[in-house]
C-alpha cells in the first residue's frame, strides 16, 4: 500500500498541467487511510482556489446538510476524503468552470484510492466523476440518480449541490423525500464506528 504521507507531498508539489492553468498549480484534495467516505468531485472553482479549502461555499453548505455532517465532521480526513477528479482550479470556460485537467486523474487518483482500503461509500458528483467512477453507465444526471439503488451501499451519483440545481431539485422531490434520509443514515454509521476508542487514533 502506498505510503499516504509520501503521497500526499508528491501530489502537493505536482506541476504536470501547470502550463494549462490560468495560476500556479495548487493541489486541494483531503485523505487519509481511515477515511470511510469518498466524496468525487470535478474540479476546485475560484473561491476553493483562492481559500485552500474544498466546498467551503454554498454548495458545500448543501452538501453537508444532505450527509447530516457538521462542518467539522465533513473536515476531518480520519472520515472524509474529498478528491476531486483535478486537483488544481483549471479556470473559466465557455459556460463555468473548465473541466478537470485530463492529466491529473490518470497520474494520481488510482494510487490514493488503493492508499484509502476503508472506503465503504463513494459520492459521486458530476460527469467527469461518473464516467471514472462508474464507467459502465451512460445514464443521465436525472436516471442515474433515480437508479441509486442500483450501486448502494458502495456507490452514490447525486446532483451537484449547487443552487444552480434548485429548478432540478424542486422538479424531483423524490431525491429530498427519498435519498437523501438513506445517504444521513449510512454516514451515521460511519461517524458512530469513528468514535469508538480503538478507531480515535486511527491516522
Amino acid at each position: 500500500m502506498p505510503n499516504m504521507t509520501r503521497l500526499l507531498k508528491d501530489i502537493k508539489a505536482c506541476s504536470i498541467c501547470a502550463q494549462h492553468l490560468p495560476f500556479s498549480p495548487k493541489p486541494l484534495l483531503q485523505a487519509s487511510t481511515s477515511a470511510r467516505l469518498l466524496i468525487a468531485g470535478q474540479a476546485p472553482g475560484l473561491r476553493a482556489h483562492q481559500s485552500g479549502v474544498l466546498f467551503d461555499d454554498r454548495s458545500g453548505e448543501r452538501l453537508r446538510q444532505w450527509l447530516g455532517l457538521s462542518h467539522e465532521e465533513f473536515y476531518d480526513r480520519r472520515l472524509v476524503a474529498i478528491l476531486p477528479m483535478g486537483f488544481c482550479y483549471p479556470g473559466k470556460g465557455r459556460s463555468g468552470d473548465s473541466p478537470p485537467r485530463p492529466e491529473c486523474a490518470p497520474a494520481w487518483r488510482r494510487t490514493l484510492l488503493e492508499s484509502m482500503p476503508q472506503i465503504e461509500l463513494t459520492i459521486i458528483i458530476g460527469r467527469h466523476a461518473q464516467q471514472f467512477h462508474a464507467p459502465n453507465d451512460s445514464a443521465n444526471l436525472t436516471d442515474a440518480v433515480r437508479c441509486w439503488k442500483m450501486w448502494w451501499p458502495s456507490l452514490i451519483v447525486l446532483p451537484h449541490p449547487s443552487p444552480r440545481n434548485n429548478i432540478w431539485l424542486k422538479q424531483n422531490p423524490w431525491f429530498a423525500r427519498d435519498v437523501i434520509p438513506e445517504i444521513r443514515k449510512r454516514v451515521r454509521k460511519f461517524l458512530d464506528d469513528s468514535r469508538r476508542p480503538d478507531m480515535k487514533n486511527r491516522p
